[in-house]
């Protein structure tokens, strides 16, 4: 998984902020793959067993951000799915344990809210299941008409398809 992870269309350019003794950044290339991966794949309920390439590619289609301590080692992470004008799902959000208490993983959610590409963006989304509070103090809530929301799951990861050029 060495390729590079590209800009999305709509930024501009690298976001970058302090929190305290840390620095969350956009900067795709500080990215620490592999320990982005070790945590999600290993550590986060939510994606367990997460295959690196479908990682990789679901951060390439995202804008991620990144807290890095002092020393310039990953200490959380965020992506963003978003369309860059009007939607945004805010998701993957972590703090390693030894960094956690320093109010990182709410840095990174309003980080992410507050990314100058994304002013436009009316409507945001996410999904936790113990972090309702960090959420909160960032203005989300729960869905004012959750019977409108509809969802399509699949019961495992699919491989990706492999496509044949079949046009010669």
């Amino acid at each position: 998984m060495s390729a590079p992870f590209p800009m999305l269309a709509f930024e501009r350019g690298i976001f970058s902020r302090p929190h305290g003794a840390y620095a969350i950044s956009t900067d795709r290339a500080r990215l620490d793959f592999p320990a982005i991966h070790r945590f999600l794949s290993e550590e986060a309920p939510w994606s367990l067993n997460i295959e690196a390439g479908l990682l990789h590619r679901a951060i390439a289609g995202s804008l991620p951000f990144a807290a890095y301590d002092a020393s310039g080692a990953l200490a959380g992470f965020c992506r963003v799915v978003t369309d860059g004008a009007c939607f945004a799902y805010l998701r993957d959000v972590f703090v390693l344990p030894h960094h956690r208490g320093q109010g990182l993983g709410r840095a990174l959610a309003r980080a992410a809210l507050e990314h100058p590409d994304l002013a436009t963006v009316r409507n945001w989304m996410l999904a936790t299941a113990d972090a309702h509070g960090v959420y909160a103090a960032l203005g989300f809530a729960p869905l004012a008409a959750p019977g409108n929301y509809m969802q399509r799951r699949r019961a495992a990861e699919p491989q990706a398809p492999h496509h044949k050029d079949t046009a010669a």
